[in-house]
């Protein structure tokens, strides 16, 4: 049990690890090369490629290529067009758009569907092992967020957060994944046995009859509001502790010199907060639970807006310590009420569900719309400090979290009986 649990760790600490070499570092390196203007493009590829890639690979591992090698076959792809990108950028000058841009989709279109693939891996190797993946898987993916956090660390302590080396050291992570995938137990495939799905079936697209539902399609269109907010610090939040480094008083503080280490305690805030979220679910319900999640997302905001490396350092490391608070109560409660709430029948389509309309739909539009606010004050071709143009754009997207979270209080109507499930979750 010890021998499956630890390399199921492994596994997750390297799915993570592709994705933190870059995920928050990206957007000072397309500052740097002057692709500043386009970095919502880059961040919104991850939620347009998640409209169809997971659903299409999934298909795929059911009924043609057991999921471990199939978990394998993505990164590979997703490593060479990651290092395809870095390539390119050692020898362009300038950097173009259309390249760096290209090779970065492709990689980021094999990696997406791989986060509910390394999923399917682990719950099948708990079965086989007769394990209770309830009770031990979340304590094996915290080690994916570790993974995310340690590959941070490395990007920032090696001066790779603003140069092309990040895309050598994701790939670098999703070969090694590549390899030891194929050594993780079997998973089943169908190969079209049994009874037959429709496409619409296999796709989860049935999930859909739900917003036939008043309390489902609220709660689907206020999940999609959500996550317009999910990938905007992400994008956003280093290339904004960067740019205080045009101010001198500034330039040589902590906070500047290793953004990606001070945004890394959001990481860490997040798996701290998931053992919060069964006291909190147990004393206050889910539709509260969420709410303390929306009004969180207002502090993370707006303290960015108000803070500075400096003397107002401690409203950066809040901001990242509410990070927790916003992404994991939402996250998890908003889970549990789509539990709650649907058949049986559907229920892993309306979760796939809730993951698109948070981290397809509402990630793409909030991105690409975080860009056009950022554009709009932030010049990212002067030399000008551009820090007073950087707050206001935190304080519209801290405006815009505070509507959905008061219209979420006004609108969303939903009585609750915490007893069954908040004890469940209590107790695990």
């Amino acid at each position: 049990m010890k021998h499956i649990k630890f390399r199921l760790i492994l596994m997750n600490f390297f799915q993570f690890a592709v994705w933190g070499a870059y995920l928050t570092s990206m957007g000072t390196y397309l500052g740097k090369i002057g692709l500043g203007e386009k970095i919502g493009l880059f961040y919104a590829m991850q939620g347009i490629v998640s409209l169809f890639m997971p659903a299409v690979i999934g298909i795929v591992a059911d009924r043609w290529i057991p999921a471990q090698r199939l978990l394998g076959y993505c990164h590979l792809l997703a490593a060479a067009f990651m290092a395809a990108a870095g390539i390119y950028c050692v020898g362009a000058e300038p950097v173009s758009f259309s390249w760096l841009f290209t090779f970065y989709s492709l990689s980021v279109a094999f990696y997406m569907p791989t986060l509910a693939l390394s999923n399917s891996v682990a719950y099948n190797a708990l079965d086989k092992a007769g394990l209770d993946t309830v009770k031990d898987f979340p304590p094996i993916r915290v080690f994916g967020t570790i993974g995310f956090i340690c590959s941070m660390w490395i990007v920032d302590l090696l001066g790779f957060q603003d140069t092309h080396f990040q895309f050598f050291v994701c790939a670098a992570w999703g070969l090694l994944l590549a390899v030891y995938a194929h050594t993780l137990p079997a998973c089943p495939v169908s190969r079209g046995s049994g009874q037959k799905k429709t496409l619409a079936e296999a796709m989860g697209l049935k999930a859909f009859l739900l917003f036939k539902q008043k309390k489902m399609a609220l709660f689907f269109i206020f999940s999609m509001l959500l996550g317009v907010s999910l990938q905007i610090t992400n994008g956003f939040a280093n290339p904004f502790i960067s740019s205080f480094a045009t101010i001198p008083e500034y330039a040589d503080t902590f906070g500047v010199q290793h953004a990606n280490l001070l945004i890394s305690l959001s990481q860490i805030s997040e798996t701290c907060c998931i053992l919060l979220i069964p006291f909190f679910l147990s004393r206050f319900g889910i539709k509260k639970v969420m709410l303390i999640a929306m009004f969180a997302w207002v502090f993370r905001f707006g303290l960015f807006g108000l803070g500075n490396p400096g003397s107002g350092v401690w409203m950066f490391v809040l901001s990242m310590i509410v990070y927790g608070v916003a992404f994991d109560f939402f996250n998890i409660s908003g889970s549990l009420f789509v539990d709650k709430e649907t058949d049986i029948s559907i229920r892993s389509s309306a979760q796939g569900l809730f993951v698109l309309m948070t981290n397809g739909f509402g990630a793409t539009i909030g991105t690409l719309s975080a860009q056009a606010v950022v554009n709009r004050f932030v010049d990212f071709n002067s030399t000008a400090p551009q820090v007073e143009g950087w707050s206001h754009a935190w304080f519209v997207f801290a405006a815009y979290a505070l509507v959905v979270a008061l219209l979420f209080m006004l609108v969303f109507r939903y009585k609750e009986e915490m007893g069954d499930k908040a004890h469940q979750l209590k107790n695990r």
